[in-house]
């Protein structure tokens, strides 16, 4: 059988997602554990302004954004930031490392929200489970989220819509009542303008190192460029939706932040592991914040999981039908018309990592995995603004597509350089966990040139066409 013939064998992915899901898409993927969960540890860096680092965090995602809108109208399909990366550059290993990079982001995020939806539901029932019982509840809900996922895309994106309405009503939540207690005299202005950075960092390298960990509150934009295949008339519909997706959320952690810093002086807000609770409890004492915010946190979290586990699979997907990954991988079920083997498998990579990261006793897990996330990505995203650029030379046939200034990738491409170095004010912990993964990426990358090998499979083009056959 030709390679063609196998192609073509295999069912297109089914195109299901209109301008509406994709925006809701977008909203809850970005929205989700970072804000939930950092407000108080991006405070402890910067003290009150601690909006300003979420704003810096989505000026640097705003202009990437914009290098990824004339990529993805540019090549609609499955693959993302590999795909771009292998069409300017044709480095096999690098679009091999590109890929495990983006799909560990995933993956790791996906089971860290997994281990807070595990957290969240033993408190919001009052259950002691200890840790076992909370992996074990993490690890039934991985399998619940494959469920959905095998179920078909269509499924995933309609419990997306129901999650991301509840995440986005919990932050709703939280600005009303800021805003009620800010009317009422009960805020203090004077917190949301004061630096108090700490004694070892100066006031820039406290916002960068504030905005590295704030922009993991940010990432989730890039994975709707995954689900192009799923897409109803990608090209037209992506660049406005990603534009309003990325700017209701940016608008909605401002104000988060402010609210918070406006409610909470800076030492309880950083020592809380549930910051918004602190707030909601400040400004309206009379809701029952501790039995209400735990299940909304729940449901935000949970909506992480599922979508980082959608792009996870469908990038495997993308990779394996173009002979980057073992073939095997690109399997899509007949009748569901899902990628099952890929989602099998990185469903069992997530058990690994919530194993291994519930053993870790350390009380800054999530800072640390949430850091780790920033950086991969953020090093990805240097390399996409740099790709856009080079990329300029190949015309696609129709030419309509999106293009964006010039000087926007060059600025997107030095300030995510910046954020990845050390100067940045990064944690150490943060590159040890990446130089990691990094490290098994070496090992399956060996693994997976054996494989191909082995089974005959000549080295991947990544040809666009053959993408879509």
């Amino acid at each position: 059988m030709t390679e063609a013939t196998e192609a073509t064998a295999q069912p297109a992915l089914k195109r299901v997602m209109g301008p509406k899901l994709l925006l809701l898409f977008i909203v809850g993927d970005i929205l989700g554990t970072g804000i939930y969960a950092l407000v108080g540890q991006v405070a402890e860096e910067v003290g009150g302004a601690a909006w300003l680092p979420f704003l810096v965090a989505f000026a640097v995602a705003m202009v990437t954004a914009f290098s990824y809108l004339e990529l993805v109208t540019k090549y609609p399909q499955a693959a993302g930031a590999a795909l771009y990366a292998h069409k300017a550059f044709g480095i096999h290993f690098l679009t091999f490392m590109v890929t495990f990079v983006v799909m560990s982001s995933g993956i790791t995020s996906a089971s860290t929200a997994s281990r807070a939806f595990a957290s969240n539901l033993a408190e919001g029932f009052g259950w002691d489970l200890g840790n076992g019982g909370i992996v074990l509840v993490a690890l039934a809900f991985m399998v619940l989220v494959a469920i959905v996922n095998l179920r078909g895309v269509g499924e995933s994106v309609k419990l997306n819509v129901v999650l991301t309405l509840v995440e986005l009503s919990g932050l709703l939540l939280v600005i009303l009542i800021g805003v009620y207690a800010i009317a009422g005299g009960d805020a203090d202005w004077s917190r949301v303008v004061a630096f108090d950075t700490p004694e070892d960092k100066g006031t820039f390298l406290a916002v960068t190192s504030a905005t590295s960990l704030a922009f993991f509150a940010m990432v989730g934009f890039e994975d709707s460029v995954n689900m192009a295949e799923e897409c109803k008339e990608p090209r037209r519909i992506f660049p406005k939706i990603m534009i309003t997706g990325l700017t209701l959320t940016g608008i909605i952690y401002v104000l988060v932040a402010i609210c918070a810093v406006a409610l909470v002086p800076v030492g309880p807000l950083a020592a809380s592991e549930t910051p918004l609770v602190e707030v909601v409890r400040a400004g309206a004492p009379g809701i029952p914040a501790d039995a209400v915010l735990p299940f909304i946190s729940m449901f935000a979290v949970a909506n992480s999981a599922l979508i980082n586990m959608l792009m996870a699979s469908r990038l495997l997907y993308g990779m394996a039908n173009q002979a980057v990954l073992p073939k095997p991988l690109a399997r899509v079920h007949p009748f569901r018309r899902t990628p099952w083997v890929a989602i099998i498998f990185t469903t069992l990579v997530a058990f690994g990592l919530i194993t291994y990261v519930s053993l870790d006793s350390s009380s800054d897990v999530v800072s640390a995995l949430g850091g780790t996330t920033s950086l991969l990505l953020l090093a990805v995203f240097s390399l996409v603004n740099v790709a856009v650029l080079v990329l300029r030379k190949d015309r696609v046939d129709d030419g309509h597509h999106f293009r964006t200034p010039t000087w926007l990738p060059v600025v997107g491409a030095v300030a995510s350089a910046y954020l990845v170095l050390p100067f940045s004010g990064r944690d150490a912990i943060q590159y040890e966990l990446a130089g990691l993964l990094l490290v098994l990426g070496l090992v399956l990358y060996g693994i997976t040139v054996l494989l191909n090998r082995r089974l005959g499979v000549r080295k991947a083009t990544l040809d666009p066409a053959k993408l879509d056959e």
